[in-house]
Protein backbone atom coordinates (compact mmCIF):
# COMPACT_ATOMS: atom_id res chain seq x y z
CA UNK A 1 0.00 0.00 0.00
CA UNK A 2 2.65 2.14 1.16
CA UNK A 3 4.55 1.47 -2.36
CA UNK A 4 1.51 2.41 -4.42
CA UNK A 5 0.90 5.57 -2.42
CA UNK A 6 4.29 6.41 -3.03
CA UNK A 7 3.72 6.25 -6.80
CA UNK A 8 0.69 8.06 -7.18
CA UNK A 9 2.42 11.11 -5.15
CA UNK A 10 5.38 11.15 -7.64
CA UNK A 11 2.47 11.04 -10.80
CA UNK A 12 0.77 13.58 -9.23
CA UNK A 13 4.17 15.87 -9.15
CA UNK A 14 5.29 14.66 -12.47
CA UNK A 15 1.83 16.44 -13.40
CA UNK A 16 2.46 19.23 -11.30
CA UNK A 17 5.61 19.86 -12.87
CA UNK A 18 4.30 19.41 -16.24
CA UNK A 19 1.91 22.09 -16.39
CA UNK A 20 1.77 25.63 -16.39
CA UNK A 21 -1.04 27.82 -13.46
CA UNK A 22 -3.25 27.98 -15.98
CA UNK A 23 -3.20 24.41 -16.37
CA UNK A 24 -1.24 24.34 -20.38
CA UNK A 25 1.31 21.99 -20.96
CA UNK A 26 4.64 23.13 -21.19
CA UNK A 27 7.77 21.67 -22.87
CA UNK A 28 11.47 22.21 -22.75
CA UNK A 29 11.15 21.30 -26.51
CA UNK A 30 9.46 24.07 -27.84
CA UNK A 31 10.43 26.43 -30.31
CA UNK A 32 10.94 30.30 -29.43
CA UNK A 33 7.78 32.06 -29.68
CA UNK A 34 7.83 36.22 -29.82
CA UNK A 35 4.52 36.36 -29.49
CA UNK A 36 4.03 33.97 -26.41
CA UNK A 37 7.01 34.46 -23.83
CA UNK A 38 7.67 32.50 -21.51
CA UNK A 39 7.78 33.35 -17.19
CA UNK A 40 10.87 35.36 -16.61
CA UNK A 41 13.78 33.92 -15.26
CA UNK A 42 14.70 34.57 -11.31
CA UNK A 43 18.77 35.06 -11.79
CA UNK A 44 18.98 34.37 -7.90
CA UNK A 45 17.56 30.80 -8.03
CA UNK A 46 20.70 30.20 -10.92
CA UNK A 47 23.25 30.66 -8.20
CA UNK A 48 23.82 27.24 -6.77
CA UNK A 49 24.37 26.69 -3.34
CA UNK A 50 26.01 23.54 -1.44
CA UNK A 51 23.78 21.33 0.15
CA UNK A 52 23.88 21.07 3.68
CA UNK A 53 26.21 17.87 5.28
CA UNK A 54 23.00 16.03 6.22
CA UNK A 55 21.29 16.32 2.66
CA UNK A 56 24.75 15.68 0.55
CA UNK A 57 23.57 12.00 0.06
CA UNK A 58 20.22 13.16 -0.97
CA UNK A 59 21.87 15.75 -3.39
CA UNK A 60 23.95 12.94 -5.30
CA UNK A 61 20.58 10.83 -6.35
CA UNK A 62 19.23 14.08 -8.27
CA UNK A 63 22.77 15.26 -10.18
CA UNK A 64 23.21 14.55 -13.56
CA UNK A 65 26.96 15.56 -13.22
CA UNK A 66 30.02 12.78 -13.74
CA UNK A 67 30.54 10.66 -10.84
CA UNK A 68 31.18 6.78 -10.04
CA UNK A 69 27.88 6.42 -8.77
CA UNK A 70 25.22 6.29 -11.42
CA UNK A 71 21.90 8.88 -10.69
CA UNK A 72 18.23 9.73 -11.31
CA UNK A 73 18.44 12.93 -14.54
CA UNK A 74 16.53 15.69 -12.96
CA UNK A 75 14.02 15.51 -16.45
CA UNK A 76 13.25 11.94 -15.47
CA UNK A 77 10.42 13.37 -13.38
CA UNK A 78 10.04 10.29 -11.01
CA UNK A 79 10.47 7.59 -13.64
CA UNK A 80 13.38 6.34 -11.84
CA UNK A 81 15.43 5.67 -14.79
CA UNK A 82 19.51 5.29 -13.87
CA UNK A 83 21.54 7.17 -16.26
CA UNK A 84 24.80 5.60 -16.90
CA UNK A 85 27.58 7.50 -15.83
CA UNK A 86 30.20 6.45 -17.78
CA UNK A 87 27.54 7.07 -20.98
CA UNK A 88 27.07 10.73 -19.56
CA UNK A 89 31.12 11.44 -19.72
CA UNK A 90 31.44 10.02 -22.73
CA UNK A 91 28.79 11.88 -24.27
CA UNK A 92 31.49 15.31 -24.00
CA UNK A 93 33.67 16.00 -25.93
CA UNK A 94 37.81 16.89 -25.36
CA UNK A 95 40.86 16.58 -26.83
CA UNK A 96 43.24 14.31 -25.94
CA UNK A 97 46.62 16.63 -24.18
CA UNK A 98 50.31 15.32 -25.31
CA UNK A 99 51.88 16.92 -22.25
CA UNK A 100 55.01 18.98 -23.27
CA UNK A 101 58.42 17.02 -22.85
CA UNK A 102 61.77 18.57 -21.61
CA UNK A 103 64.09 19.85 -24.47
CA UNK A 104 67.41 20.08 -24.40
CA UNK A 105 68.38 23.43 -25.17
CA UNK A 106 71.60 22.79 -27.29
CA UNK A 107 69.17 20.96 -29.92
CA UNK A 108 65.91 23.44 -29.19
CA UNK A 109 67.24 26.68 -28.58
CA UNK A 110 63.92 27.98 -28.86
CA UNK A 111 60.34 27.49 -27.42
CA UNK A 112 57.65 29.49 -29.52
CA UNK A 113 53.84 29.59 -28.47
CA UNK A 114 50.52 31.85 -28.97
CA UNK A 115 49.24 33.21 -25.87
CA UNK A 116 46.31 31.76 -24.73
CA UNK A 117 43.35 34.20 -22.19
CA UNK A 118 40.52 31.34 -22.25
CA UNK A 119 39.81 30.44 -19.04
CA UNK A 120 37.07 28.11 -19.63
CA UNK A 121 38.76 25.17 -18.22
CA UNK A 122 39.48 26.22 -14.83
CA UNK A 123 35.41 26.73 -14.46
CA UNK A 124 34.82 23.41 -16.11
CA UNK A 125 37.19 21.75 -13.29
CA UNK A 126 35.25 23.38 -11.03
CA UNK A 127 32.22 21.66 -12.38
CA UNK A 128 33.47 18.44 -12.14
CA UNK A 129 34.96 18.51 -8.21
CA UNK A 130 32.10 20.33 -6.63
CA UNK A 131 29.75 17.74 -7.90
CA UNK A 132 32.27 14.86 -6.77
CA UNK A 133 34.28 13.89 -9.61
CA UNK A 134 37.87 14.06 -10.40
CA UNK A 135 37.71 15.78 -13.96
CA UNK A 136 38.84 13.82 -17.54
CA UNK A 137 42.78 14.75 -18.29
CA UNK A 138 41.40 16.08 -21.64
CA UNK A 139 39.05 18.92 -19.44
CA UNK A 140 42.69 19.89 -17.62
CA UNK A 141 44.47 23.14 -19.33
CA UNK A 142 47.07 23.89 -17.03
CA UNK A 143 47.55 27.31 -18.46
CA UNK A 144 43.33 28.30 -18.47
CA UNK A 145 43.39 26.89 -14.82
CA UNK A 146 46.11 29.73 -14.44
CA UNK A 147 44.85 32.62 -16.71
CA UNK A 148 41.88 32.04 -14.56
CA UNK A 149 43.52 34.57 -11.96
CA UNK A 150 44.57 37.79 -11.33
CA UNK A 151 47.97 38.93 -11.26
CA UNK A 152 49.37 42.25 -9.84
CA UNK A 153 51.80 42.96 -13.02
CA UNK A 154 53.96 45.98 -13.49
CA UNK A 155 51.25 48.15 -16.13
CA UNK A 156 52.59 49.05 -19.44
CA UNK A 157 54.05 52.76 -19.15
CA UNK A 158 54.55 53.35 -22.95
CA UNK A 159 52.59 53.13 -25.95
CA UNK A 160 52.78 49.57 -26.30
CA UNK A 161 49.71 47.53 -25.79
CA UNK A 162 51.21 44.88 -22.75
CA UNK A 163 54.01 45.06 -20.55
CA UNK A 164 56.03 42.10 -19.89
CA UNK A 165 57.72 40.92 -16.04
CA UNK A 166 59.12 37.59 -15.35
CA UNK A 167 60.84 36.05 -12.05
CA UNK A 168 62.32 32.89 -11.74
CA UNK A 169 62.91 30.91 -8.16
CA UNK A 170 63.27 27.15 -7.19
CA UNK A 171 60.80 24.54 -8.74
CA UNK A 172 58.32 24.15 -5.70
CA UNK A 173 57.64 20.01 -6.96
CA UNK A 174 61.60 19.78 -7.84
CA UNK A 175 63.93 22.00 -5.69
CA UNK A 176 67.07 21.05 -7.87
CA UNK A 177 64.99 22.63 -10.78
CA UNK A 178 64.11 26.36 -11.54
CA UNK A 179 60.69 27.85 -12.57
CA UNK A 180 60.43 30.98 -14.61
CA UNK A 181 57.33 33.05 -14.48
CA UNK A 182 56.65 35.01 -17.84
CA UNK A 183 53.64 37.84 -17.12
CA UNK A 184 52.08 40.12 -19.45
CA UNK A 185 50.28 43.05 -18.35
CA UNK A 186 47.56 44.48 -21.05
CA UNK A 187 46.65 48.32 -21.04
CA UNK A 188 43.88 48.82 -19.50
CA UNK A 189 41.15 51.00 -20.99
CA UNK A 190 38.67 52.98 -19.08
CA UNK A 191 35.21 51.75 -19.59
CA UNK A 192 33.85 55.34 -21.26
CA UNK A 193 37.04 55.58 -23.48
CA UNK A 194 36.33 51.70 -24.52
CA UNK A 195 35.43 51.93 -28.80
CA UNK A 196 31.93 51.80 -29.70
CA UNK A 197 30.33 47.82 -29.79
CA UNK A 198 28.67 46.10 -32.80
CA UNK A 199 27.53 42.94 -30.71
CA UNK A 200 25.61 39.67 -32.45
CA UNK A 201 24.10 37.90 -29.62
CA UNK A 202 24.60 34.19 -31.27
CA UNK A 203 22.16 31.91 -29.31
CA UNK A 204 21.83 28.22 -29.45
CA UNK A 205 17.71 27.10 -28.50
CA UNK A 206 18.18 23.57 -29.54
CA UNK A 207 16.70 21.17 -27.69
CA UNK A 208 19.56 19.77 -26.13
CA UNK A 209 19.60 23.49 -24.62
CA UNK A 210 16.55 22.95 -22.82
CA UNK A 211 17.54 21.94 -19.15
CA UNK A 212 18.27 24.97 -16.23
CA UNK A 213 21.94 25.36 -16.40
CA UNK A 214 21.72 26.18 -20.51
CA UNK A 215 19.29 27.98 -21.69
CA UNK A 216 17.64 30.01 -18.81
CA UNK A 217 21.56 30.35 -17.15
CA UNK A 218 21.97 32.03 -21.44
CA UNK A 219 19.23 34.22 -20.55
CA UNK A 220 20.45 35.44 -17.19
CA UNK A 221 23.78 36.10 -18.96
CA UNK A 222 22.96 37.59 -21.75
CA UNK A 223 20.82 40.04 -19.42
CA UNK A 224 23.71 40.87 -17.30
CA UNK A 225 25.48 41.91 -20.24
CA UNK A 226 22.91 43.87 -21.97
CA UNK A 227 23.09 46.38 -18.52
CA UNK A 228 27.11 46.50 -19.08
CA UNK A 229 25.93 48.52 -22.87
CA UNK A 230 25.91 52.13 -23.56
CA UNK A 231 24.12 54.27 -25.56
CA UNK A 232 26.69 54.35 -28.86
CA UNK A 233 26.75 50.43 -28.14
CA UNK A 234 23.94 48.06 -30.61
CA UNK A 235 22.87 44.40 -30.29
CA UNK A 236 21.46 42.56 -32.72
CA UNK A 237 20.34 38.90 -31.57
CA UNK A 238 20.05 35.56 -33.78
CA UNK A 239 19.18 32.01 -32.21
CA UNK A 240 19.60 28.86 -34.31
CA UNK A 241 17.72 25.67 -33.80
CA UNK A 242 16.64 23.37 -36.57
CA UNK A 243 17.79 26.53 -38.45
CA UNK A 244 19.09 29.90 -37.90
CA UNK A 245 16.77 33.20 -37.92
CA UNK A 246 17.43 37.07 -36.74
CA UNK A 247 14.89 37.64 -33.54
CA UNK A 248 16.29 41.52 -32.83
CA UNK A 249 17.84 43.71 -36.03
CA UNK A 250 20.92 45.46 -34.37
CA UNK A 251 18.93 48.28 -31.77
CA UNK A 252 20.64 50.52 -29.85
CA UNK A 253 22.73 49.68 -26.67
CA UNK A 254 20.10 52.29 -24.67
CA UNK A 255 17.07 50.60 -25.41
CA UNK A 256 17.95 47.51 -22.64
CA UNK A 257 14.03 46.79 -22.77
CA UNK A 258 13.47 45.51 -26.06
CA UNK A 259 17.02 43.14 -25.80
CA UNK A 260 15.87 41.99 -22.75
CA UNK A 261 12.49 41.09 -23.82
CA UNK A 262 13.77 39.32 -26.75
CA UNK A 263 16.09 37.62 -24.63
CA UNK A 264 12.88 36.39 -22.71
CA UNK A 265 11.50 35.55 -25.20
CA UNK A 266 13.60 32.48 -26.16
CA UNK A 267 12.81 28.72 -25.68
CA UNK A 268 14.46 25.70 -26.65
CA UNK A 269 13.46 22.66 -28.85
CA UNK A 270 14.24 21.52 -32.18
CA UNK A 271 17.65 20.08 -33.97
CA UNK A 272 21.01 22.19 -34.28
CA UNK A 273 22.33 23.82 -36.91
CA UNK A 274 24.83 25.79 -35.98
CA UNK A 275 26.59 26.52 -38.87
CA UNK A 276 23.52 28.14 -40.33
CA UNK A 277 23.79 30.38 -37.32
CA UNK A 278 27.47 31.70 -37.68
CA UNK A 279 26.59 32.62 -41.22
CA UNK A 280 23.31 34.60 -40.48
CA UNK A 281 25.89 35.87 -37.21
CA UNK A 282 28.60 37.07 -39.03
CA UNK A 283 26.21 38.62 -42.29
CA UNK A 284 24.22 40.74 -39.15
CA UNK A 285 27.75 41.99 -37.93
CA UNK A 286 28.84 42.86 -41.33
CA UNK A 287 26.02 44.72 -42.10
CA UNK A 288 26.40 46.58 -38.78
CA UNK A 289 30.43 46.93 -39.22
CA UNK A 290 31.75 50.30 -37.06
CA UNK A 291 35.25 51.15 -38.19
CA UNK A 292 37.62 51.28 -35.61
CA UNK A 293 34.65 49.63 -33.19
CA UNK A 294 34.33 46.19 -31.31
CA UNK A 295 33.16 44.17 -34.13
CA UNK A 296 32.24 40.78 -32.15
CA UNK A 297 29.62 37.96 -32.25
CA UNK A 298 28.86 36.17 -28.69
CA UNK A 299 28.21 32.64 -29.66
CA UNK A 300 26.20 30.84 -26.35
CA UNK A 301 25.90 27.20 -26.69
CA UNK A 302 27.13 23.77 -25.40
CA UNK A 303 28.89 23.03 -29.10
CA UNK A 304 26.21 20.27 -29.96
CA UNK A 305 26.03 21.01 -33.33
CA UNK A 306 24.12 18.28 -35.42
CA UNK A 307 23.23 19.98 -38.74
CA UNK A 308 24.07 21.35 -41.65
CA UNK A 309 27.91 22.60 -41.27
CA UNK A 310 28.90 20.81 -38.06
CA UNK A 311 32.14 18.64 -37.77
CA UNK A 312 35.38 20.29 -36.43
CA UNK A 313 36.68 21.23 -39.80
CA UNK A 314 34.26 22.34 -41.16
CA UNK A 315 33.15 24.89 -38.76
CA UNK A 316 36.64 25.50 -38.18
CA UNK A 317 37.18 26.30 -41.89
CA UNK A 318 34.07 28.50 -42.29
CA UNK A 319 34.97 30.71 -39.09
CA UNK A 320 38.79 30.95 -41.08
CA UNK A 321 36.89 32.53 -44.07
CA UNK A 322 34.68 34.79 -41.62
CA UNK A 323 37.06 36.24 -39.50
CA UNK A 324 38.76 38.26 -42.47
CA UNK A 325 36.03 40.49 -42.69
CA UNK A 326 37.15 42.31 -39.09
CA UNK A 327 34.89 39.96 -37.24
CA UNK A 328 35.82 38.53 -33.89
CA UNK A 329 34.28 35.42 -31.87
CA UNK A 330 33.98 34.88 -28.36
CA UNK A 331 32.41 31.39 -27.11
CA UNK A 332 30.69 30.95 -23.89
CA UNK A 333 29.69 27.34 -23.16
CA UNK A 334 27.01 25.93 -21.01
CA UNK A 335 25.68 22.91 -19.32
CA UNK A 336 26.97 18.98 -19.06
CA UNK A 337 26.39 15.96 -20.41
CA UNK A 338 26.88 16.70 -23.93
CA UNK A 339 29.09 19.50 -23.60
CA UNK A 340 31.44 19.70 -26.58
CA UNK A 341 34.38 21.49 -25.07
CA UNK A 342 36.86 20.76 -28.05
CA UNK A 343 34.80 22.02 -30.54
CA UNK A 344 34.04 25.83 -28.68
CA UNK A 345 37.95 25.92 -28.04
CA UNK A 346 38.69 25.63 -31.91
CA UNK A 347 36.18 28.12 -32.97
CA UNK A 348 37.13 30.37 -30.14
CA UNK A 349 40.78 30.40 -31.65
CA UNK A 350 39.58 30.75 -34.92
CA UNK A 351 37.33 33.36 -34.30
CA UNK A 352 40.00 35.61 -33.06
CA UNK A 353 38.08 35.48 -29.73
CA UNK A 354 38.40 33.52 -26.52
CA UNK A 355 36.46 30.88 -24.96
CA UNK A 356 34.83 31.11 -21.08
CA UNK A 357 32.59 28.21 -19.91
CA UNK A 358 29.75 29.80 -17.88
CA UNK A 359 28.42 27.11 -14.72
CA UNK A 360 26.51 29.71 -13.00
CA UNK A 361 25.43 32.84 -12.90
CA UNK A 362 28.52 34.14 -10.58
CA UNK A 363 30.73 32.82 -13.55
CA UNK A 364 28.56 35.31 -16.20
CA UNK A 365 28.82 38.28 -14.12
CA UNK A 366 32.88 37.23 -13.76
CA UNK A 367 33.05 37.09 -17.56
CA UNK A 368 31.09 39.72 -18.48
CA UNK A 369 31.11 42.68 -16.12
CA UNK A 370 33.62 42.26 -14.21
CA UNK A 371 36.25 41.55 -17.07
CA UNK A 372 33.88 42.95 -19.16
CA UNK A 373 36.69 44.84 -21.19
CA UNK A 374 39.16 42.30 -21.26
CA UNK A 375 36.66 39.43 -22.74
CA UNK A 376 35.21 41.67 -25.31
CA UNK A 377 37.34 44.62 -26.65
CA UNK A 378 40.95 43.46 -28.18
CA UNK A 379 44.21 45.55 -27.14
CA UNK A 380 45.99 43.40 -29.42
CA UNK A 381 46.19 40.47 -31.91
CA UNK A 382 48.27 37.52 -33.02
CA UNK A 383 50.25 37.58 -29.52
CA UNK A 384 53.49 35.12 -29.87
CA UNK A 385 55.98 34.43 -27.32
CA UNK A 386 59.47 32.89 -28.39
CA UNK A 387 61.98 31.82 -25.94
CA UNK A 388 65.87 31.67 -26.48
CA UNK A 389 67.60 29.58 -23.65
CA UNK A 390 71.20 29.94 -23.09
CA UNK A 391 72.73 26.71 -23.23
CA UNK A 392 75.40 27.86 -20.93
CA UNK A 393 72.73 28.34 -18.09
CA UNK A 394 69.65 26.06 -19.22
CA UNK A 395 70.33 22.55 -19.90
CA UNK A 396 66.66 21.41 -21.03
CA UNK A 397 63.32 23.25 -20.67
CA UNK A 398 59.28 22.64 -20.47
CA UNK A 399 56.68 24.82 -21.13
CA UNK A 400 53.95 23.99 -18.97
CA UNK A 401 50.94 23.76 -20.57
CA UNK A 402 49.59 25.46 -23.95
CA UNK A 403 50.16 22.36 -25.78
CA UNK A 404 47.61 22.88 -28.11
CA UNK A 405 49.09 26.55 -28.75
CA UNK A 406 52.54 25.46 -30.10
CA UNK A 407 54.28 26.96 -32.61
CA UNK A 408 57.18 26.46 -34.94
CA UNK A 409 60.23 28.45 -34.60
CA UNK A 410 59.55 29.98 -38.00
CA UNK A 411 56.14 30.91 -37.23
CA UNK A 412 57.42 33.74 -34.56
CA UNK A 413 57.91 35.69 -38.00
CA UNK A 414 55.28 35.01 -40.44
CA UNK A 415 52.87 37.82 -39.81
CA UNK A 416 50.71 35.49 -41.96
CA UNK A 417 50.01 33.03 -38.74
CA UNK A 418 47.31 33.07 -36.38
CA UNK A 419 48.06 33.57 -32.83
CA UNK A 420 45.92 34.50 -29.65
CA UNK A 421 44.14 38.10 -28.39
CA UNK A 422 45.03 40.41 -25.79
CA UNK A 423 42.09 41.89 -24.36
CA UNK A 424 41.79 44.98 -22.33
CA UNK A 425 43.60 44.74 -18.91
CA UNK A 426 44.52 40.73 -19.33
CA UNK A 427 47.05 39.24 -17.95
CA UNK A 428 48.88 36.19 -19.45
CA UNK A 429 50.89 33.92 -17.62
CA UNK A 430 53.51 31.22 -18.57
CA UNK A 431 55.84 29.03 -16.99
CA UNK A 432 58.39 27.16 -17.52
CA UNK A 433 60.61 24.51 -15.49
CA UNK A 434 64.21 24.56 -16.02
CA UNK A 435 66.94 21.59 -15.61
CA UNK A 436 70.16 24.37 -15.00
CA UNK A 437 73.56 23.34 -16.58
CA UNK A 438 75.19 20.91 -13.62
CA UNK A 439 72.45 19.08 -12.15
CA UNK A 440 71.09 15.67 -13.30
CA UNK A 441 68.76 15.39 -15.96
CA UNK A 442 65.98 12.46 -15.57
CA UNK A 443 64.02 13.64 -18.41
CA UNK A 444 65.81 14.17 -21.97
CA UNK A 445 67.83 11.03 -23.89
CA UNK A 446 70.64 12.45 -25.42
CA UNK A 447 71.61 11.81 -28.99
CA UNK A 448 74.90 11.11 -30.74
CA UNK A 449 76.80 14.32 -31.58
CA UNK A 450 76.04 15.71 -35.01
CA UNK A 451 78.40 14.83 -38.03
CA UNK A 452 77.76 18.15 -39.44
CA UNK A 453 76.74 20.70 -37.18
CA UNK A 454 79.35 22.47 -34.76
CA UNK A 455 79.58 20.12 -31.36
CA UNK A 456 80.41 22.40 -29.00
CA UNK A 457 78.57 24.96 -26.54
CA UNK A 458 78.25 28.12 -28.00
CA UNK A 459 80.22 30.39 -25.56
CA UNK A 460 78.00 33.26 -23.61
CA UNK A 461 81.08 34.75 -21.93
CA UNK A 462 80.20 36.09 -18.70
CA UNK A 463 76.53 36.85 -19.34
CA UNK A 464 73.88 36.17 -16.42
CA UNK A 465 71.15 35.71 -18.90
CA UNK A 466 69.27 33.12 -18.42
CA UNK A 467 66.65 33.45 -21.11
CA UNK A 468 65.52 36.01 -23.87
CA UNK A 469 62.13 36.47 -24.13
CA UNK A 470 60.62 37.75 -27.79
CA UNK A 471 56.76 38.96 -27.95
CA UNK A 472 55.42 39.74 -31.62
CA UNK A 473 51.82 41.30 -31.60
CA UNK A 474 49.53 43.53 -34.06
CA UNK A 475 47.25 46.02 -33.64
CA UNK A 476 43.71 45.23 -33.52
CA UNK A 477 43.50 46.34 -36.83
CA UNK A 478 46.53 46.17 -38.45
CA UNK A 479 48.56 43.49 -40.66
CA UNK A 480 52.15 44.04 -39.72
CA UNK A 481 53.49 42.72 -36.36
CA UNK A 482 55.86 44.64 -33.86
CA UNK A 483 58.91 43.01 -31.59
CA UNK A 484 59.50 43.66 -28.18
CA UNK A 485 62.28 41.75 -26.35
CA UNK A 486 63.17 41.22 -22.46
CA UNK A 487 65.89 39.14 -21.13
CA UNK A 488 65.62 37.18 -18.32
CA UNK A 489 68.53 37.36 -15.64
CA UNK A 490 70.28 34.13 -13.69
CA UNK A 491 69.48 35.71 -10.23
CA UNK A 492 68.85 33.49 -7.65
CA UNK A 493 65.99 34.19 -5.54
CA UNK A 494 64.78 31.80 -2.74
CA UNK A 495 60.54 30.18 -3.41
CA UNK A 496 59.38 32.29 -0.18
CA UNK A 497 60.86 35.61 -1.13
CA UNK A 498 58.85 35.68 -4.47
CA UNK A 499 56.09 37.66 -5.29
CA UNK A 500 52.47 36.07 -4.40
CA UNK A 501 51.96 35.92 -8.57
CA UNK A 502 54.74 33.52 -8.54
CA UNK A 503 53.96 31.32 -6.01
CA UNK A 504 50.22 31.00 -6.42
CA UNK A 505 50.54 30.88 -10.25
CA UNK A 506 53.08 28.14 -9.38
CA UNK A 507 50.24 26.42 -7.06
CA UNK A 508 47.54 26.31 -9.51
CA UNK A 509 50.07 24.55 -11.90
CA UNK A 510 51.24 21.80 -9.13
CA UNK A 511 47.07 21.32 -9.01
CA UNK A 512 46.71 20.86 -12.63
CA UNK A 513 50.04 18.41 -12.36
CA UNK A 514 48.11 16.66 -9.83
CA UNK A 515 44.67 16.55 -11.51
CA UNK A 516 46.40 15.38 -14.95
CA UNK A 517 48.05 12.53 -13.09
CA UNK A 518 51.46 14.13 -14.86
CA UNK A 519 54.44 12.40 -15.76
CA UNK A 520 56.23 15.65 -14.80
CA UNK A 521 54.49 16.22 -11.32
CA UNK A 522 58.00 14.66 -9.25
CA UNK A 523 57.88 15.08 -5.53
CA UNK A 524 54.61 17.57 -6.04
CA UNK A 525 51.74 16.85 -3.75
CA UNK A 526 47.91 18.22 -2.58
CA UNK A 527 49.35 19.74 0.77
CA UNK A 528 52.02 21.74 -0.86
CA UNK A 529 49.38 22.87 -3.02
CA UNK A 530 47.21 24.10 -0.47
CA UNK A 531 50.92 25.68 1.74
CA UNK A 532 51.51 27.85 -1.46
CA UNK A 533 47.89 28.87 -2.57
CA UNK A 534 47.86 30.27 1.28
CA UNK A 535 50.54 31.59 1.67
CA UNK A 536 49.87 33.65 -1.76
CA UNK A 537 45.91 34.50 -1.27
CA UNK A 538 46.87 38.29 -0.74
CA UNK A 539 43.78 40.40 -0.88
CA UNK A 540 42.00 38.67 -3.16
CA UNK A 541 38.85 41.47 -2.99
CA UNK A 542 36.84 38.57 -5.54
CA UNK A 543 37.58 35.54 -3.17
CA UNK A 544 38.82 33.47 -6.27
CA UNK A 545 41.82 32.36 -4.76
CA UNK A 546 40.07 31.50 -1.31
CA UNK A 547 37.60 29.43 -3.56
CA UNK A 548 40.98 27.90 -5.03
CA UNK A 549 41.94 26.47 -2.15
CA UNK A 550 38.96 25.01 -1.46
CA UNK A 551 39.09 23.17 -4.72
CA UNK A 552 41.90 22.39 -3.54
CA UNK A 553 40.59 20.65 -0.78
CA UNK A 554 37.92 19.11 -2.46
CA UNK A 555 40.42 17.52 -4.87
CA UNK A 556 42.37 16.56 -2.12
CA UNK A 557 39.51 14.33 -0.24
CA UNK A 558 38.48 12.69 -3.99
CA UNK A 559 42.24 11.67 -4.70
CA UNK A 560 42.47 9.67 -2.05
CA UNK A 561 38.92 7.67 -2.76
Amino acid sequence: MKIKTALLAAMLLCTFIACDHEGKKTSSRQVYNLNEPPPKTDESQLIPAPPPPQQEANQKQTTTVVSDEAVVAPEDHGKNEVIDQKALYDSEGYDVIVENKFLAATQNPLSTFSIDVDEAAYSNVRRFLQNGSLPPAGAVRIEEMINYFDYSYTRPENKEPFAVNSEMSDCPWNPQHKLVHIGLQGKEIPMENLPASNMVFLIDVSGSMGEPNKLPLVQASMKLLTDQLRQDDKVAIVVYAGNAGLVLPSTNGGNKKAIREAIDNLQSGGSTAGGEGIKLAYKTAREHFIKGGNNRIILATDGDFNVGVSSEDELVRLIEEERKSGVFLSVLGYGMGNYQDSKMQQLADKGNGNHSYIDNINEARKVLVNEFGSTLFTIAKDVKIQIEFNPAKVQAYRLIGYENRMLAAEDFNDDLKDAGELGSGHTVTALYEIIPVGVKDNFTVSVDPLKYQANEKKSTGNSKEMLTIKLRYKEPEGSISKLIVHPVMDDHKSLAATSDNFRFSAAVAEFGLLLRSSAFIQQGNYEQVLNLARSAKGIDANGYRAEFISLVQTGTLLAKK
